[in-house]
């Protein structure tokens, strides 16, 4: 769907050079959105990437590497964004990391850096960004999170805590902010193969002796009955939604989109 619900505006998604964050970005710059990636790689494919973009949508596109865990950086990220384009209308903190392990095992130095990347960094974002939105009477944050913002599961100690931060987070904004223009929700996705979750699916394969495609399978047997991997896009197209005036009165929330993983 390609419209210009978004025209004039821009876009900030961090971790937006794959994965959840790439298929979000390319839906807002369908509907006209000027867009600021974030995140790691090959600097030329990342020129690629941001030259397709603004060729396909006929939108502007700039590149900020911050570090996700390092608060100077985001308040330079937010800095740059700002004076390249004048604002930040639409905030989608959707950068991630994972570690995998027993809590009495886990590595603090992981704990640390989950916590900073997937939590801390969505408080800098907001905090910078919220000022000139409240100004401007307009705004929308969409933090990602995950189903594990809405439940547990072993092994994941850090990353569920800070998911569960980010839902926390979404409604404190969106209650804060309640009587403006500027709106505050989460998008909770269940599985969605990203290169984190690709991860995941090999190191099964891997251990239990299987292939990659019986990997998958077995990895959303356990937790998604729909049996179906969530996709980017699919996100991405929420993400519009929630950016629309049909949804100015969707705040705090914290939306699954997972299969039926939580109606279990």
């Amino acid at each position: 769907m390609q419209g210009n619900s978004l025209k004039g505006k821009t876009s900030l998604v961090t971790g937006s050079t794959s994965g959840i964050g790439l298929g979000i970005a390319r839906k807002l710059a369908a509907q006209g959105s000027n867009i600021v990636f974030n995140g790691f790689g090959d600097l030329k494919e990342i020129e690629a990437l941001q030259a397709g973009v603004r060729d396909e949508f006929g939108v502007q596109t700039a590149y900020h590497n911050a570090d996700m865990s390092k608060p100077a950086e985001i308040e330079a990220m937010m800095k740059f964004a700002a004076e390249r384009f004048g604002a930040v209308d639409v905030m989608v903190n959707n950068a991630g990391i994972q570690h995998v392990a027993n809590v009495e095992d886990f590595p603090v130095e992981k704990w640390d850096a989950i916590l900073a990347i997937n939590l801390s960094s969505a408080f800098h974002t907001t905090r910078l960004a919220l000022p000139a939105m409240k100004a401007r009477n307009w705004g929308r944050i969409i933090n990602i999170a995950s189903v594990h913002g809405l439940v547990g599961s072993a092994q994941k100690s850090a990353y569920v805590a800070a998911k569960h931060g980010i839902v926390g987070l979404t409604k404190v904004t969106a209650l804060e902010n309640a009587h403006t223009g500027v709106t505050c929700n989460a998008i909770c996705p269940g599985w969605v193969l990203t290169p984190l979750v690709q991860k995941q699916v090999d190191a099964r394969a891997a251990q239990q002796g299987m292939s990659n495609d019986d990997a998958k399978k077995s990895l959303l047997a356990e937790k998604q009955p729909s049996g179906e991997f969530v996709t980017p896009e699919q996100l991405g197209d929420l993400a519009v939604f929630l950016c629309s005036d049909a949804a100015s009165q969707v705040r705090g929330v914290a939306w699954n989109m997972d299969g039926g993983w939580v109606a279990q």
